[in-house]
């Protein structure tokens, strides 16, 4: 299963921009680690902000739920990580749907 993930990372007043990316350093390793298996399909780093979107594949829900709430900006600094899922479907599944629906209209 194909899901969105938009990361928003904010940070507390106490943390240093040096202590959030000593934590982002460690979550880099983490998605490169997890794109060379194959998990995350690829991810970008919107420029300006402190935002990164990726597409990942996994099998089921409850494994990406696992699998976020045990990232390591998580465990560090979740509550100033805000992460937006969106599943996806391939687009090709979604036309041939369409042609399907048409031609049963047609009938």
């Amino acid at each position: 299963m194909l899901y969105l993930l938009d990361f928003q990372v904010e940070y507390g007043p106490n943390m240093t921009q040096t202590d959030l990316f000593s934590i982002w350093s460690k979550e880099a390793e983490t998605v490169l680690e997890a794109k060379k298996a194959g998990v995350v399909v690829d991810s970008w780093k919107c420029v300006g902000e402190r935002r990164v979107i990726a597409i990942v594949n996994v099998d089921s829900p409850d494994i990406l739920d696992q699998i976020l709430f045990t990232l390591p900006i998580m465990k560090a600094m979740g509550q100033y990580v805000n992460v937006k899922v969106t599943s996806l479907r391939r687009y090709e599944d979604f036309a041939a749907d369409v042609n399907q629906w048409l031609n049963e209209a047609k009938n």
